[in-house]
């Protein structure tokens, strides 16, 4: 089942989805009279765009991937085609997807906590991807992260790091 801590994130990620794709499919024509009117005053305006984080990059397009396999699977479970097993086993998968989820959340919170670094941690059975918003690309950290992170899991993982 999901739990509390899911259930926020899942209503507040969905909730800047919708206001995401609001922005975007915005009238252009709303953007042009603000714009306008500015350039009627002989106003110059500047504005710096930061370059988007890759860590929160990969975390939205991960979250957005995990929701729309939990939403094939619901429907699968929803389906009244669908038979008792096809239920179950569907059920089984939301079961894993946030279990996984949730261990890949607590593993990035460890690494904030412990390392004072930003990551994106993926799990894929026994493999786990970690990706570290640093520009320092120390073998020393990649090792005391590596560690951390085994120390979560019983049996051998293969853990690779990345520097972005």
């Amino acid at each position: 089942m999901i739990n509390k801590k899911n259930l926020w994130f899942l209503t507040l990620f969905s909730l800047v989805l919708v206001l995401s794709v609001y922005y975007i499919t915005m009238p252009s024509e709303l953007l042009m009279t603000n714009n306008s009117e500015n350039i009627n005053n002989d106003e110059i305006i500047e504005t710096n765009i930061e370059e988007s984080n890759i860590v929160e990059a990969l975390k939205t397009e991960d979250n957005t991937n995990t929701l729309e396999e939990i939403n094939k699977l619901k429907e699968t479970i929803a389906n009244n085609e669908s038979t008792t097993e096809d239920k179950n086993e569907a059920f089984d998968a939301i079961k894993t997807l946030n279990q996984i989820s949730s261990k890949e959340e607590l593993l990035e919170e460890k690494i904030k906590t412990t390392h004072n670094l930003d990551s994106f941690i993926k799990i894929d059975g026994d493999q786990i991807r970690v990706v570290i918003n640093s520009s320092d690309h120390s073998s020393s950290i990649a090792n005391n992260i590596m560690r951390t992170i085994q120390n979560n899991f019983e049996e051998k993982q293969y853990i690779s790091i990345q520097f972005k």
